[in-house]
């Protein structure tokens, strides 16, 4: 998801924006960072991998591309839908073309050696049921 500050002083309405506006402070994650692997995948797929040269800001995750975004430091930032709603009202979310977006999926396992067999099963079922699928969409998370 692009972010931008609430004020938007880039009026930044697309992610195709970026490259129209040349001097954009643009911040992201590193590419080690998975924010940053996916930031860069959906680039790649619009074409748009130029605009990393505005990059003033490569975070080591995706709480300080948020903070710099919402104490207004840069104009746009790559980050999680979660984030932007996380932040309330000092981020605005632009939507990227859904062809730009990777499938992002989060894994659950008990580990065999764990002492909390019981409870890692147990939090599992609660994650999978009625009541954890609507925690998990009402936090912007799809559904496993």
């Amino acid at each position: 998801m692009l972010a931008v500050p609430r004020s938007n002083p880039a009026r930044i309405r697309s992610v195709y924006d970026l490259a129209k506006r040349s001097k954009l402070k643009l911040v992201v994650a590193g590419a080690k960072a998975p924010v940053g692997l996916y930031t860069r995948e959906v680039l790649k797929r619009l074409a748009l991998l130029r605009v990393l040269r505005k990059a003033v800001s490569q975070e080591p995750d995706v709480k300080g591309i948020v903070g710099k975004l919402a104490l207004g430091e840069a104009d746009a930032g790559f980050v999680y839908s979660t984030d932007v709603r996380a932040a309330g009202s000092r981020l605005i979310a632009i939507p990227l073309p859904r062809r730009s977006q990777p499938t992002i999926r989060y894994e659950v396992a008990v580990v065999r050696s764990s002492e909390s067999r019981a409870a890692a099963f147990e939090l599992i079922a609660d994650l999978l049921g009625a009541d954890g699928r609507r925690e998990l969409a009402r936090a912007g998370f799809g559904l496993p």
